[in-house]
């Protein structure tokens, strides 16, 4: 049976973001955590090694594939700062949006920045509450 590699841990993470090395990086991991925990409502926790994450819910796929995952995140990667979000940039409202957001890439579930300041903060925090709240419709929390 697979087992997720990522799941929720009990490391600090302030004492993940504190050990970033760039200041500038830091501070960008900083707000990105306080605008998830204002959307969510919910406290950052470590979700593997690297992964900030906010709030989780549970999936189970047609295949029977199942798990446990944050509802938003962000990595402070080598590059850029993956923000996990949930896929569905191909809808025209979240085209929109990524058109005034500023400089960035997509993957499949991620947003790309390389800092925030390449970004308009009010653009972003839209993506991440319509992201949070498609999670929520499509995965209802179980009441566990």
């Amino acid at each position: 049976m697979y087992e997720a590699k990522t799941k929720p841990t009990k490391a600090g993470v302030a004492a993940f973001l504190g050990a970033i090395a760039d200041p500038e990086r830091r501070r960008d991991c900083r707000a990105l955590s306080a605008l998830m925990k204002r959307v969510t409502g919910c406290s950052p926790r470590m979700w593997g090694t690297s992964i900030v994450g906010f709030d989780k819910y549970h999936y189970k796929y047609a295949s029977g594939h199942e798990g446990d995952s944050c509802v938003v995140g962000y990595s402070p990667r080598k590059g850029d700062i993956s923000i996990y979000l949930v896929p569905g940039y191909e809808t025209a409202p979240v085209k929109a949006l990524l058109a005034k957001l500023g400089k960035h890439k997509t993957g499949k579930g991620c947003l790309y920045v390389r800092r925030l300041a390449d970004v308009d903060l009010a653009v972003l925090e839209q993506l991440v509450a319509r992201s949070v709240a498609e999670i929520r419709r499509r995965y209802p929390p179980r009441g566990d």
